[in-house]
């Protein structure tokens, strides 16, 4: 008999997995997103703003409301918002203080009309002064403010530790933290790897990233052909997800701010679990959540689509099937 996950969490999908549908247009954006519910994937959905509606970063409190009516009348409901601030008023301004927070505000007023549990952010984009005065806000609202750690973001890396030491400094349940299993990975999606094979990257490196991931060497590697100007032009927006997108961390290092922990990304590229490189993540990260008292969602987001064509429906679908099944076997005790 197959082990129930815990009541506390909640498997979810993001309506980010079906970015290529809603660039097709044919049907209204907010639609595509409750398909996820409609077609039986999850009850629960994240949503990206800026994806839902042109007034982004004001979308109106009335589309808000229409979508969360809808998604209810289908027994679903909308989990995190997927939130920005963009930094940049202009080519050459940085936006100040206060138009950082009032380009936010608006997106967490959303956020609360359309019943999520809060809105999402990168890890450190805020900075701990405007995450500071957002505090009543949230707190007035109800929502959270999920700052989002993946890839290299691990908080064993000096660049991005002060970003984790602010959430525990501020230490609300209005500020939480959520990981990206991407910061996770045993090895390199296979069919990123064959495009890579396929391009003209130097042979040496595509066999250190196929074989060698782990290493932390390999990220000198990395860097040394891009600054060669070895790295094909056709390929250069994919040759960087090596330096930002994909991490190698173990899930060990995620201990120190497991207290922060709220929410997590099952993020996936493709379903190709050679070497369980697609369900180990998931199974490790489970059985460290379950040792912790973890309680909060667990997402099925589709980083692949970058690079492949699949149906976002049935990819996602066959991913939280898997996932469903990862996180079941975390739930049993290791052997003695």
């Amino acid at each position: 008999m197959t082990t129930p996950i815990p009541d506390a969490w909640t498997l979810s999908a993001s309506a980010f997995n079906l970015t290529p549908t809603v660039i097709e247009a044919r049907r209204d954006a907010t639609e595509v997103a409750a398909s996820l519910v409609a077609e039986g994937l999850a009850s629960h959905i994240e949503v990206e703003l800026g994806q839902l509606w042109r007034s982004f970063p004001e979308p109106l409190a009335r589309d808000a409301r229409a979508l969360r009516d809808m998604l209810a009348q289908l027994g679903g409901r909308v989990s995190i918002v997927g939130g920005s601030i963009d930094d940049w008023a202009g080519p050459n301004r940085r936006r100040s203080d206060d138009e950082r927070y009032d380009f936010l505000l608006p997106q967490l007023r959303t956020a609360a009309a359309l019943g999520a549990t809060g809105l999402r952010l990168p890890l450190g984009q805020a900075g701990a002064d405007l995450l500071h005065r957002l505090v009543p806000v949230l707190e007035e609202l109800d929502v959270v403010l999920f700052e989002e750690a993946q890839g290299s973001g691990s908080p064993s890396n000096p660049a991005v530790a002060p970003a984790y030491d602010t959430i525990a400094r501020i230490d609300s349940p209005h500020l939480r933290l959520l990981v990206d299993i991407s910061m996770l990975m045993p090895a390199l999606p296979v069919t990123y790897l064959e495009l890579l094979d396929a391009s003209d990257l130097p042979r040496d490196l595509v066999r250190r990233l196929r074989d060698e991931w782990q290493d932390p060497a390999t990220t000198g590697a990395i860097v040394d052909v891009l600054r060669a100007g070895e790295v094909p032009p056709g390929i250069h927006t994919l040759f960087m997800n090596l330096l930002v997108r994909f991490g190698r961390s173990s899930v060990a290092e995620l201990d120190p701010v497991l207290p922060l922990l709220s929410a997590v990304h099952l993020k996936f590229w493709d379903l190709d679990d050679r070497d369980d490189r697609v369900s180990r993540p998931i199974r490790e990260l489970g059985a460290t959540l379950r040792r912790s008292g973890f309680a909060g969602t667990l997402c099925s987001e589709w980083g692949g689509q970058e690079w492949l064509d699949d149906d976002p429906l049935e990819i996602t679908r066959a991913h939280l099937a898997l996932a469903s099944a990862a996180l079941a076997a975390s739930q049993k005790p290791a052997a003695a």
